[in-house]
C-alpha cells in the first residue's frame, strides 16, 4: 500500500484543510525526474506517517496546478495550517528532502502567520494611515 495519497480537485481542499502538514509532489507520467523522485518522496513518506503525503498528476488536475502556478515539475510543495510554507521545483535528493521536511516541522507557526500579516499591511502601502 501506497504511503502517498492522491490530490484531486475533489479531495484537495478538504486534505489541506484537516492536516496541520502537508507535502504536495506535483508531477506528471511522462516526466523522468519525476519517477526519478517517486521513490525518494516514496520512502519519506513512509519515514514521516505522521504527515500526510500528496501527489498532484498535473496531466490530470490541470486545475491544481494552474491554481498554484506550477511551471516546472516535480514541483515539491510543503502546506502547514494552510499556509504554504515552501515550495520549489525539481527533484530533491532524499538527504536535502529530510532536511527540507524537518525545518518545516521545525517552524513557528504563530511567527509565520505574524510575517505574512505584515507582508500584507506592507503590500496595502499604509492604506488609511
Amino acid at each position: 500500500m501506497s504511503a502517498t495519497v492522491e490530490l484531486t480537485k475533489e479531495n484537495f481542499d478538504q486534505t489541506v484543510t484537516e492536516n496541520e502538514f502537508v507535502l504536495i509532489d506535483f508531477w506528471a507520467e511522462w516526466c523522468g525526474p519525476c519517477k526519478q523522485f517517486a521513490p525518494v518522496y516514496e520512502k519519506a513518506a513512509e519515514d514521516n506517517p505522521d504527515l500526510v503525503f500528496g501527489k498532484v498528476d498535473t496531466e490530470a488536475q490541470p486545475e491544481l496546478a494552474a491554481a498554484f502556478g506550477i511551471q516546472s515539475i516535480p514541483t515539491l510543495m510543503i502546506v502547514r495550517d494552510q499556509v504554504a510554507v515552501f515550495a520549489q521545483p525539481g527533484a530533491l535528493p532524499e538527504a536535502a528532502l529530510t532536511d527540507v521536511i524537518g525545518q518545516a516541522r521545525k517552524l513557528d507557526m504563530d511567527q509565520v502567520r505574524q510575517q505574512i500579516a505584515e507582508q500584507q499591511a506592507q503590500q496595502q502601502g499604509g492604506q488609511g494611515a
